[in-house]
């Protein structure tokens, strides 16, 4: 079962895979009602490309651990792979959020409030007993990409931007916040009228993380899965022309090596993936 790609999986409501010295067990929902809360393709990939690359992705001479943020993080597998493991081995197959936290990162989770209620919360919860010793820190934040950044707040254990009313905060000083040294994404824009929304919250991102560490501008990884051309492409182009990152493609020949190390898959299942790494033009704020 963990050795498939996500869309011979949608029907199965409990999933297993094996990552490291551990085996997540992940809980989807294939309704109808939200795409966030099945596991995808492209976060499949972009799990096993940041179990390859996660060293390579750390800032040298940190006094913390490098820290991380999701956008759209569903079911949370790519999340916790990059949280569990310090001293990573590749011996099987991981995908999606679950696997950002298994390489010693602190991460933070973000997703709207029906896919953190109905698989992520429990996903991540019911998993940190799995995880190694000496792994990182996860957490979970409502992150609506439709409120403007001059609305978020850092200071809210449940959200950093909600187009409702959130409880009273419990204020805490151990919430993940900016800097983040990466930030990254798989398969969350799927509709023309995400792209300004999610290119403006991935501005908002990187500026705040290069002012309050007062260095570069963190990368940002995309993985993307090109069913639909012409989305694909206008979400690129207004990425360099209106909001000032650079665009790279990741070379194909970089990804089928992750992912071929993995698993053992045709490449007919997933030759539509494409990883971009994007960074604001600059290297200060």
């Amino acid at each position: 079962m963990s050795s498939q790609p996500a869309h011979l999986t949608k029907h199965i409501s409990h999933l297993s895979y094996p990552f490291a010295s551990s085996t997540f067990a992940l809980s989807q929902l294939d309704d109808g009602f939200s795409n966030g809360t099945a596991l995808w393709l492209g976060g499949q990939c972009l799990a096993l490309y940041l179990a390859q690359m996660h060293a390579k992705l750390k800032p040298v001479n940190l006094s913390r651990p490098p820290r991380a943020i999701e956008l759209g993080s569903g079911i949370g597998l790519t999340a916790y792979v990059l949280l569990a493991v310090t001293d990573l081995r590749i011996t099987q197959d991981y995908s999606n959020r679950l696997a950002l936290s298994s390489l010693g990162w602190d991460v933070l989770a973000t997703d709207i409030p029906h896919v953190i209620s109905s698989v992520l919360e429990k996903n991540i919860k019911n998993n940190l007993p799995a995880l190694p010793m000496g792994s990182g820190l996860i957490q979970i934040r409502e992150l609506d990409w439709s409120v403007p950044p001059d609305k978020w707040t850092w200071n809210h254990e449940l959200g950093i931007a909600s187009p409702s009313v959130l409880p009273p905060a419990v204020e805490s000083s151990v919430l993940l916040r900016p800097p983040f040294d990466l930030i990254f994404s798989a398969d969350t824009v799927y509709a023309t009228e995400l792209i300004e929304p999610m290119l403006r919250t991935l501005h908002a991102l990187s500026t705040s993380s290069a002012s309050a560490s007062g260095l570069h501008f963190p990368p940002i990884l995309l993985c993307i899965e090109r069913r639909d051309p012409q989305l694909v492409d206008r979400l690129l182009a207004s990425a360099k022309d209106n909001w000032n990152f650079s665009v790279e493609r990741i070379p194909n020949k970089k990804v089928v090596k992750a992912i071929e190390k993995g698993v053992q898959w045709d490449k007919a299942e997933w030759e539509g993936v494409e990883m971009w790494k994007l960074r604001l033009h600059g290297s200060r704020p």
